[in-house]
């Protein structure tokens, strides 16, 4: 006696919801609603995340400093363990080695100020007089310029006897803010250069285990990314600020050094750093030259920014830090808006960093997809628990 035949079984389809008091909602308008509410919670998310970061930016924006030190020191560090020197005694010549060019740069920096500074500020106010008289001659009155100026030396100077005791007390905090965030800096670049990776193996134990190996290699290929872009930062911040101090060197300007330190330090901010650092020397060309230097000193900084974004980023950084100019910008004016030069100072690699663990969770999420399949299409034999 034959089996009776298996008929497959049909889907019932879910009956679309009712109209509700007699409407029937459209379709288009209950998509938008339900992903309006996911928006909405995603944009409370990321607020709440904004205000707990605002309260704790005293420590945890040092950190991330720490951390972004120590992606430029781990790969010193690994070469030198490599040939034999222990790791805690490379990190120490490391950190070292980092304070005394830094201490030294800024000795050199305040020198070149103190010597100079007199004879800047005779040039500059040699040319606001030549300003206020161009002025003058445009038909604006002595009146209107003395007003002005008033209005931004008051702007600037925030005077004010009542105001001073505020002052002093704004003045005293923040020196305590910035002398604790530069111990936390110290402390987190050692032992984020030391012990990284213990430190994230740790963490990693943190979540569950079933998650742990798409934490860890979404931590590695966070790491490659910020290496990556730290290392190709630190290369075009440097040849940034030598290509524009050579150029004003030639020119005879004044402040080189000074100059070459803006440029390096506004260069991590990727496409717009070094163009407005440069700036600097553009005006200090205009105020102790004259307007035709100060115009070649701008063609100079136009011909680095035009090296920086078409050969160095592109070579340099490649496939791994890839981000279109466009988000470049985008993200650091957002950065910018809110969290000013900090927030500006890190779009770009959390943006990177952002777009490649997205990339390679779903590429994770996909090949666990396409295996479940192929278990599935091979049948019980190709599952081992099935198969045992």
């Amino acid at each position: 006696m034959q089996p009776p035949p298996v008929v497959p079984a049909v889907p019932t389809l879910r009956p679309e919801p009712g109209p509700i008091d007699g409407v029937t909602v459209p379709y288009a308008l209950r998509f938008s609603a339900a992903w309006a509410w996911r928006m909405l919670l995603v944009v409370a998310v990321v607020w709440v995340f904004l205000q707990i970061f605002s309260l704790l930016s005293v420590v945890l924006v040092p950190v991330i400093i720490g951390l972004l030190m120590s992606a430029a020191a781990v790969p010193i560090v690994d070469r030198l363990q490599g040939w034999g020197l222990p790791r805690g005694l490379s990190t120490m010549a490391v950190v070292l080695t980092g304070i005394v060019l830094l201490v030294a740069l800024i000795a050199l920096v305040a020198q070149q100020f103190t010597s100079g500074f007199s004879d800047l500020r005779t040039s500059f106010d040699d040319s606001l007089d030549k300003l206020t008289e161009y002025l003058i001659n445009l038909g604006l009155s002595q009146h209107q310029l003395n007003d002005f100026f008033g209005r931004v030396r008051d702007a600037v100077s925030g005077s004010g006897g009542d105001n001073i005791g505020g002052t002093v007390l704004r003045a005293s905090t923040t020196a305590g803010h910035l002398l604790a965030g530069l111990f936390i800096v110290l402390f987190s670049t050692i032992f984020l250069t030391y012990d990284g990776r213990g430190i994230w193996r740790w963490f990693v134990r943190l979540f569950p285990e079933p998650a742990r190996d798409r934490v860890h290699g979404s931590g590695e290929k966070a790491w490659a990314v910020l290496t990556a872009y730290v290392r190709a930062t630190v290369v075009i911040a440097i040849t940034d600020a030598v290509g524009i101090s050579l150029i004003a060197l030639i020119l005879g300007l004044d402040f080189i050094v000074p100059i070459g330190v803006l440029v390096f330090i506004g260069a991590f901010i990727p496409v717009v750093g070094a163009f407005v650092s440069g700036i600097a020397a553009v005006a200090v060309a205009l105020v102790t030259v004259g307007p035709v230097t100060a115009l070649i000193m701008l063609g100079g900084v136009l011909a680095i920014q035009q090296l920086e974004g078409h050969v160095l980023q592109p070579f340099l950084m490649g496939r791994l830090v890839r981000v279109h100019p466009l988000a470049v910008v985008v993200v650091i004016a957002i950065g910018a808006l809110v969290a000013g030069i900090f927030g500006a100072l890190i779009a770009v690699p959390l943006t990177a960093i952002i777009n490649t663990v997205g990339l390679h969770l779903s590429g994770s999420r996909k090949d666990r997809q396409e295996l479940v399949v192929d278990a599935g299409a091979a049948g019980p034999a190709a599952d081992p628990v099935a198969s045992t």
